[in-house]
């Protein structure tokens, strides 16, 4: 699955730690998801879609 959040993250200025930290996750969890190596869980896209105030299609969308 294709995603954004590499993109959505720089453009608050966070790091990968950073948003590890405000979804619970770990860093390596966002990584895989950043480089497209894990798909994350359905709450987890639910919570990164409030994160950034966009629904889960404007940061996923099928490979």
């Amino acid at each position: 699955m294709r995603n954004r959040l590499r993109v959505l993250r720089a453009e608050r200025g966070w790091s990968q730690a950073d948003l590890a930290d405000r979804l619970g996750v770990s860093r390596q969890t966002v990584n895989a998801i950043e480089t497209e190596k894990y798909d994350p869980s359905l709450p987890l896209a639910f919570a990164m879609a409030r994160l950034f105030d966009r629904p889960i299609e404007a940061i996923f969308e099928p490979a």
